[in-house]
């Protein structure tokens, strides 16, 4: 047992003389550095004559380092003057999904569904803040104790988002949510089982033929990545507003506006709001417009929108079922302040949503569409709604893996007529009840 402990202190203490050394190397660095000439050279260029005279003050100090102990210590020295420090080896994997960090000594990945600490650590709470300030500058966000809350995208598109003391207690808490440079397309989710070949053809068929579609689901279970995915299917030609507040969404059409909310500055004033850009958006002309997630009042302007011609409009919003996402629906359109009676609220949305796609994260890690629900219509005080897929979850496999079957539930659409008139065909058989495939 004491062979163990002694063996424990031996492995903290060299990782100690290491992180002094890098920091003593780093501030040499800092030091030498000839700013005026560090402005004239760009990337590689930049990197490479960096790495040189790092590792000539390697070469000075007294230690002994084996070669990959060296290695080690210049890509960190380099991804401490460059990049984002620690982080970088993280962001560098593609197989990490999401990186959670609790202060500055617990630092979390998500990796193909499952939660593992990693053994990266900052030096102490400043550390981290400075990577924190180097990450959100490039946006124009800010965080300090008077603002001790940000969200922000960083370059490779993923959710940044970080809360410092004294709201924080244990030291700044990070999430990043990772938005790869190479977004899943139609084939890898198909290929993931995430929805069968059926519903796809019924999604490619609402979006051509212009249905306004909700994208319901919690948090992680792929709502933006869904998003992006059936964004696709829209023609190259039309006009999309897309609204975020940390922008996210990656189309590919030609003929796209981009806008993003903005915090109130440092006396609380030049706030813009998902609201106000909605209610712009309405002047720019647009053919669809996307809001990244409905979380306020803006549902009301949304819903507004997809009911005087800017049909073919989606959302995202944070619901477990379709018949949970119409009552958040109401919830927040009462955030706008107006004493609408229960009717017309469900008479507005039942007229404004043609399609909820349900999507869920089940347990062990898969990401499935559970539904795609139809919004009929109003009876008396009731929105009508009707299944058209689901999926039915059977069990969990002995890797802990949730799986079930994906069902056809016999219903034919009420909107097929619309379809047809956009031209999408599609055959009686897709609609047939049956079990459609089982994972």
């Amino acid at each position: 047992m004491s062979k163990l402990v002694t063996q424990s202190r031996t492995a903290e203490s060299k990782e100690n003389s290491f992180e002094e050394l890098k920091q003593r190397i780093h501030n040499k660095l800092v030091d030498k550095l000839d700013l005026s000439r560090v402005g004239e050279l760009e990337g590689e260029t930049l990197r490479r004559e960096i790495r040189l005279v790092v590792e000539h003050l390697c070469d000075s100090e007294d230690t002994l380092l084996n070669r990959n102990e060296r290695e080690r210590l210049v890509n960190e020295v380099l991804d401490e003057t460059f990049g984002l420090g620690p982080l970088e080896m993280l962001l560098k994997d593609p197989t990490v999904s999401d990186i959670l960090i609790n202060g500055p000594k617990n630092v979390y990945i998500e990796r193909r569904g499952k939660m593992e600490k990693t053994s990266v650590v900052f030096r102490d709470n400043n550390h981290l803040m400075q990577i924190i300030d180097r990450i959100i500058s490039k946006v124009g966000r800010r965080v300090d104790e008077t603002c001790p809350m940000v969200d922000a995208r960083m370059a490779d598109g993923s959710r940044f988002n970080a809360i410092i003391p004294p709201l924080s207690l244990d030291g700044a808490s990070v999430s990043i949510r990772r938005f790869g440079a190479n977004p899943l397309k139609l084939e890898d989710l198909l290929n993931y089982k995430a929805f069968t070949p059926e519903m796809v053809m019924l999604l490619e068929g609402a979006i051509k033929a212009r249905l306004n579609i909700i994208i319901s689901g919690g948090t992680g279970s792929g709502k933006t990545t869904l998003l992006n995915t059936l964004s696709s299917f829209i023609p190259n030609h039309d006009r999309i507003v897309t609204i975020e507040d940390a922008a996210e969404l990656q189309l590919q059409q030609d003929h796209v506006v981009r806008l993003e909310t903005r915090p109130p500055n440092i006396e609380g004033k030049g706030q813009i709001s998902a609201t106000d850009l909605v209610r712009n958006a309405l002047r720019m002309r647009p053919e669809r417009i996307i809001i990244g997630e409905c979380r306020g009042p803006e549902t009301l302007d949304m819903l507004q929108a997809m009911n005087t011609g800017h049909e073919g409009s989606m959302t995202t919003l944070h619901a477990n079922s379709p018949r949970d996402a119409l009552a958040r629906m109401e919830t927040m359109i009462m955030m706008a302040g107006f004493e609408l009676p229960l009717k017309a609220m469900r008479t507005q949305v039942a007229s404004a949503v043609d399609l909820i796609v349900q999507a869920s994260r089940l347990q062990g890690g898969p990401r499935k569409i559970t539904y795609i629900t139809e919004v009929v219509g109003m009876e008396q005080d009731t929105v009508v709604m009707q299944d058209i897929y689901k999926f039915e979850k059977q069990g969990v496999d002995e890797s802990g893996r949730a799986y079930g079957k994906f069902i056809a539930t016999g219903i034919r659409p009420t909107f097929m007529q619309r379809l047809e008139a956009a031209g999408v065909r599609l055959p009686a058989s897709a609609f047939r009840e049956r079990v459609m495939m089982e994972d």
